[in-house]
């Protein structure tokens, strides 16, 4: 039976907020948040008690717990973690990491009013495209430039402004999911494009794009296989070739490159991987590519091309619900700044860092991490250093396998599945992974401001 004496002196609500305990929390956190975890704590206890619990109830006693639910409730549910994966554009983990000088924008210019749409010189209203548009035709050699919230949707207004019930020719091998169930042939339907597949899954020739096309083609679509690949007895056509049936009927070409890679990583391995800039020299009408992937930048869709291409574009009235804030305009001008000195773009932008760093830098920071726990989880674990691979993730170079080395976690005491879960859930969580029932942390994806806060979680997991 519950103690109906105790269930009477449970503490009220006001009495924890007048209590010296109260009195901090004020100070510190929101009042709604504080009398939520207080009624949720009180009615915690109530329920131990009615269960025949006997439990001390003094305010004293349960503000350790109206604490823990505070700062559970305060925290924000966003949290920036360690990506300990391996994955370097990780689509579930916010893909690019932004650059410094991306993030000192976005906070110089967000904390303030700025020019968005002010043309200071002439003291009038401007449009908030020309900020962005001067250092992408710099960069890319086209003739002009607009940007929208993700590539997706830059597919998508192209497609609605040049092909809405219009036929688009696509190849069948190119007709991809881009993540996350969305497709291009769902995309064009909802442009209200007609597509027009030719050619077969792995063999699609000039003629059947020549053959096709009719007096209600509005664009040839060229999409590049950035999150597959089809090997063996296979044929594309390329941009150049599109282009000489484009110019021949008069109808526009866009290449959708997806990933938008700006420097050749052809030194680096990768061999099959297009440059916007050699889409727009090959003749590309239009291309379009992500900000948030092998560009490193924030999620944008930026659309480079032909002048009176663009400028069509610009007036489509979609452009109102899939235009960008300031504070992406911030983060984009700033890391496609730093692609004006190559060198110091694969340097500064995490992505490109990540993805073209040495194996001996790796392999340190790795060893850097391994010393630091050999001697606390020695006797809990087995760890060594291993050569692995790491990939490039969010649907790019799919094929590409980057070498790396990894500390790996043979457990003793627990399963490596529940040192996992333990690092998951951590504060802040760690996400690694397991192969052949090791726990392997990547040092490809620990940036060196990490490592210390990495290895306390660690040990944190093992003992616990």
């Amino acid at each position: 039976m519950p103690d109906r004496k105790k269930l009477s002196q449970l503490p009220s609500v006001d009495e924890c907020l007048k209590s010296p305990a109260g009195e901090e929390w004020l100070k510190k956190y929101y009042r709604k948040i504080i009398v939520r975890s207080i009624r949720e704590t009180i009615d915690a206890k109530r329920k131990e008690l009615i269960e025949g619990a006997d439990s001390d109830i003094s305010v004293d006693a349960i503000a350790a717990e109206i604490e823990k639910s505070i700062i559970r409730h305060s925290a924000y549910k966003l949290r920036p973690l360690i990506n300990a994966s391996g994955v370097v554009i990780h689509t579930n983990l916010g893909r690019s990491i932004l650059s410094d000088r991306a993030l000192e924008n976005i906070v110089s210019t967000a904390r303030s009013y700025s020019n968005l749409e002010y043309e200071i010189e002439k003291g009038k209203r401007g449009k908030r495209y020309s900020h962005i548009k001067d250092i992408l035709v710099e960069l890319t050699g086209a003739e002009d430039a607009v940007v929208v919230n993700n590539n997706a949707a830059a597919v998508l207004i192209c497609l609605d402004t040049f092909a809405k019930e219009k036929e688009v020719i696509v190849s069948r091998g190119e007709l991809v999911e881009i993540g996350g169930s969305f497709r291009i042939p769902e995309v064009m339907k909802s442009s209200g494009a007609i597509l027009r597949e030719v050619g077969t899954t792995n063999k699609t020739h000039l003629t059947d794009y020549e053959n096709a096309v009719c007096g209600n083609t509005g664009l040839l679509l060229k999409v590049h296989q950035s999150n597959y690949k089809i090997s063996g007895f296979t044929e594309e056509v390329p941009v150049s070739e599109l282009i000489r049936v484009g110019k021949e009927f008069r109808i526009p070409v866009v290449s959708d490159l997806g990933s938008g890679c700006m420097i050749s990583l052809s030194p680096y391995g990768i061999q099959d991987e297009p440059t916007v800039q050699e889409e727009i020299m090959e003749g590309a009408d239009i291309v379009t590519f992500s900000g948030d992937k092998l560009l490193g930048g924030p999620q944008a869709g930026l659309i480079v091309g032909r002048k009176k291409l663009i400028q069509k574009i610009q007036t489509n009235p979609m452009m109102r619900a899939m235009r960008i804030d300031k504070m992406t305009f911030a983060a984009l001008e700033a890391t496609l700044m730093q692609y004006l000195d190559e060198e110091k773009a694969l340097m500064q932008i995490p992505t490109l860092r990540m993805l073209t760093e040495s194996e001996d830098i790796i392999k340190k920071r790795a060893k850097k991490i391994f010393k630091a726990l050999k001697k606390p989880v020695s006797e809990s674990a087995d760890i060594d250093v291993q050569p692995e691979q790491s990939r490039a993730g969010g649907g790019s170079l799919p094929e590409a396998d980057f070498p790396t080395y990894v500390v790996s976690i043979r457990t003793h005491k627990i399963t490596v599945n529940a040192l996992e879960k333990k690092l998951r859930l951590g504060n802040p969580p760690v996400i690694a992974r397991i192969k052949e029932n090791e726990l392997l942390i990547d040092a490809r994806t620990i940036q060196d401001r990490e490592i210390k806060t990495l290895v306390t979680c660690v040990i944190a997991a093992f003992n616990k």
